[in-house]
């Protein structure tokens, strides 16, 4: 029985997060093959985290820059680390490799946070993005940690690109990962409201996830607006984990404009809203809150930043656009003509059994672990940029944590 460790940047919070349901997928998975899987993290335990113990998972709470964690992974001897997120990789990477050199490294990005970034920076200086802006000091980080990994699980077909083409990564390295989801039944389908059964518009997202913070404002300041004056009886709901005072304070019932908080049945919620809208202005990876539109045969208007690497050429499940007036004209036009709807609705089949198959998905991940696992030497004499940056010489993070180390005793 193979023993899987991960290294958590958080608790997995599968009902807050699109990160925290990848998480519990991956773990799901593995359990699968009966290996047993052991979550261990730095952050603090968090009060919408599942049962982990419940479900034959081992927990383990651990410390950023303390060797308490060698003795740890040292007796714990795990066949495969996954890493979730690379800033985890920086942290414990170097200490897995030096006390477990035979285990396997893997990396899920869970999104590219270097294009993230620099989205957001150009956002805030209106303009484009620029090669400058994607080569910063986060890009350089993440890809040296992408390099340093056996195996890099990303997300995105967009970021796998970005990355061989701007950053010329070998694609040996890198694995494409979607959701892995159930295919839809007929009974699913069959529980779905119909479209006079339904009402009001509805987007959902963790509040500390900046991309969704911004998209409130969009949607508060720019597009409800234009909205609210041609459907006066429709309302905007908006829900999400840990809304922190300033999102609160911006619920107006006169308006028509609802801040909810966290939605105790998210999938009731998705499921009874008429349309889903997600004005994303910046952000990367995939939208967990647009799949879950799709399960819940709810059509979406979301931008093209939303909609990226999702879809691939198949028709959206409603509408791709990123003008205000453009956005605004969708969402009235889906919410009010039901033939649209119902073409909108039905173009979901189509991506999903496509794009987020999890049993195709999930036998596609578990061969090339387990080829990466037969031929783990002879792939890392491959991957000779990755050597070179474990080499004691580049490794920064590592005596960086040692002096953090050392000047805390």
């Amino acid at each position: 029985m193979k023993q899987v460790l991960i290294i958590g940047y958080v608790w997995p919070e599968p009902d807050s997060s699109a990160a925290g349901r990848r998480m519990m997928e991956l773990i799901e998975l593995f359990q699968q093959q009966d290996w047993q899987v052991e979550f261990a993290s730095p952050a603090a335990l968090s009060d919408h985290m599942p049962d982990l113990a419940a479900a034959g998972i081992r927990t383990r709470s651990i410390a950023l820059n303390c060797s308490s964690f060698d003795q740890y992974v040292a007796e714990l001897q795990p066949d495969i680390v996954m890493f979730d997120r690379f800033m985890m990789e920086e942290q414990f990477g170097w200490r897995v490799e030096k006390q477990c050199p035979d285990a396997l490294r893997i990396l899920d990005t869970e999104d590219l946070h270097c294009l993230r970034n620099a989205r957001h920076q150009a956002l805030k200086q209106g303009r484009e993005v620029s090669p400058q802006d994607l080569m910063g000091d986060m890009a350089v980080r993440e890809v040296a940690a992408i390099l340093r990994c056996d195996l890099t699980l990303m997300i995105s077909s967009t970021e796998i690109e970005l990355l061989t083409r701007q950053f010329k990564v070998d694609p040996a390295l890198l694995h494409h990962l979607t959701f892995m989801l159930p295919a839809l039944d007929e009974d699913q389908r069959n529980q779905w409201p119909a479209f006079s059964e339904r009402k009001h518009f509805v987007t959902i997202g963790n509040f500390r996830h900046a991309p969704n913070w911004d998209s409130v404002l969009y949607l508060k300041q720019t597009i409800w607006p234009l909205i609210r004056k041609r459907l006066p009886e429709a309302q905007m709901h908006i829900y999400g984990a840990y809304p922190p005072k300033k999102a609160t304070q911006l619920d107006n019932p006169r308006e028509r404009f609802r801040v909810l908080g966290w939605a105790e049945d998210a999938e009731a919620v998705m499921r009874n809203a008429r349309l889903c809208l997600a004005p994303l202005r910046f952000g990367a990876g995939i939208k967990g809150k647009l799949v879950e539109a799709m399960l819940c045969g709810t059509p979406s208007v979301t931008t093209s930043v939303g909609a990226e690497a999702m879809h691939g050429t198949l028709p959206w499940n409603g509408v791709v656009a990123d003008e205000p007036q453009q956005i605004a004209d969708a969402a009235v036009a889906l919410y009010q003509d039901q033939a649209l709807w119902q073409q909108s609705q039905a173009y979901a089949d189509a991506i999903l059994q496509q794009f987020y198959d999890g049993e195709s998905q999930g036998r596609a991940l578990l061969a090339r672990i387990d080829l990466l696992l037969n031929n783990l030497q002879q792939h890392r004499l491959n991957n000779f940029t990755g050597q070179m940056l474990r080499h004691h010489s580049m490794k920064s993070t590592q005596y960086m944590s040692q002096w953090i180390e050392a000047k805390n005793r």
